[in-house]
């Protein structure tokens, strides 16, 4: 059996993520994006196939909590939301965004 790189393990957990996670126009998904300079999150209409909104910040915590405060004026219309891990691990960056949007409200 082959090592498979980091990168590819990640997507095939993304995968599997995927297929349990759908977003509608009442209960859109959100999603998260790690690169190795940015972080980018996105909210998802996956019934329309369309982005709703996505935005981008550097990879510090700091700027991450300032565009978790940002993104939750928008996904507070909805009543709530589904999150998409992407296959990350669900601590550090990923779980600060998380976490501040529940504190700004949004139900996830």
């Amino acid at each position: 059996m082959a090592i498979k790189s980091k990168n590819q393990r990640r997507i095939r957990r993304k995968a599997h993520i995927r297929k349990k996670v759908h977003g509608t126009s009442l209960k859109p998904r959100i999603f998260v994006f790690k690169s190795n300079r940015y972080f980018y999150a996105g909210i998802a209409d996956d019934d329309k196939s369309i982005v709703i909104k996505s935005m981008m910040s550097d990879k510090n915590e700091k700027d991450i909590l300032i565009m978790a405060k940002k993104f939750s004026a928008l996904a507070k219309k909805y009543d709530s939301a589904v999150f998409d891990r992407s296959g990350y691990k669900y601590h550090g960056l990923v779980k600060a965004f998380v976490e501040e949007l529940r504190k700004e409200g949004v139900k996830i």
